[in-house]
């Protein structure tokens, strides 16, 4: 029997087959002793153990098609940043981070603004074109009155989405949108480890439908970058790469330099200048960072 790794905690793996349901299950010792670590996102074979009690056994890890470091989670499709436009306002700062990292990962990723029922159209507009020059799909929802949540769900059927973002912007009103089950799901996960009300404290897989399945990660407030070396920042700005044959300089910052096609893009709007005030902050706290 082949299934999916959906949660693992405290040596324990929580693993979702299709028509069946979750089954507890232990490793098989042959993991530890290779250093093999199971994963969120592994599709694995097991052995059940107990049928009424879904309880098994995981005897294989099948090949990953893809790992990320950050959540740690394999076989993940692409990502899906949620932010609100307003209430709280978007921290571009962060957002930027995180795209920073996920171009860092080659994962394609899907940004979503949540909250449009209250947002201007002129606040749509800016942040739409903040983020579709740099190739990044841009979505427009309001998961309180359930808009535009039917456009997220194609764009996620059939692949495995790390779906992530800050605190308070509506990430949980969309999983429930999409995954009404995941409540009584995830619930049930709790009261047989006996953990309490569910909380996302760890990065966990939750099942749309077939072969489609999001991988719902810890709200956070702060990302560290730290690992980039500063001349390579740029590399993670997309929107940069058509504009640096215009540059005087080979190796050009985009800071300083005079004759920068960067900068001329910017100053000229085809480039967001919030985009790349962000990465000027970013690369000053780079140039601050200590090399051993």
């Amino acid at each position: 029997m082949t299934g999916k790794i959906v949660k693992g905690i405290a040596g324990f793996y929580y693993v979702h087959v299709e028509g069946k349901g979750v089954y507890e299950c232990h490793a098989k010792g042959i993991f530890r002793n290779e250093k093999i670590k199971p994963l969120v996102g592994d599709d694995v074979e097991l052995e059940v153990l107990d049928e009424k009690d879904k309880e098994g056994s995981i005897l294989k890890i099948l090949p990953r098609k893809s790992m990320l470091i950050r959540p740690a989670v394999a076989n993940v499709d692409q990502a899906m940043i949620i932010f609100a436009i307003v209430k709280p306002d978007p921290n571009f700062n962060l957002l930027d981070r995180f795209l920073i990292r996920m171009e860092q990962q080659g994962l394609p990723t899907i940004i979503c603004f949540n909250k449009q029922d209250i947002a201007s159209k002129q606040e749509k507009e800016t942040l739409r074109r903040s983020y579709e020059t740099c190739g990044y799909r841009v979505l427009f929802i309001s998961a309180l009155e359930n808009e535009g949540v039917d456009q997220v769900r194609e764009l996620l059927n059939g692949k495995t989405t790390t779906v992530a973002g800050p605190s308070g912007v509506g990430k949980s009103s969309l999983i429930n949108c999409l995954a009404p089950a995941a409540n009584m799901e995830t619930g049930a996960i709790s009261a047989k480890i006996e953990r309490g009300r569910h909380t996302t404290r760890h990065s966990e897989i939750i099942a749309l439908g077939e072969r489609s399945y999001i991988v719902d990660t810890p709200g956070f407030t702060s990302l560290d970058i730290s690992g980039i070396p500063k001349e390579q920042l740029g590399r993670f700005y997309p929107e940069f790469t058509v504009y640096e044959p215009y540059c005087r300089f080979s190796g050009c910052a985009h800071i300083n330099e005079p004759a920068c096609g960067v900068k001329d893009a910017v100053a000229e709007g085809r480039i967001s200048k919030v985009r790349y005030e962000n990465y000027k902050t970013l690369y000053e706290e780079l140039s601050r960072v200590k090399k051993y």
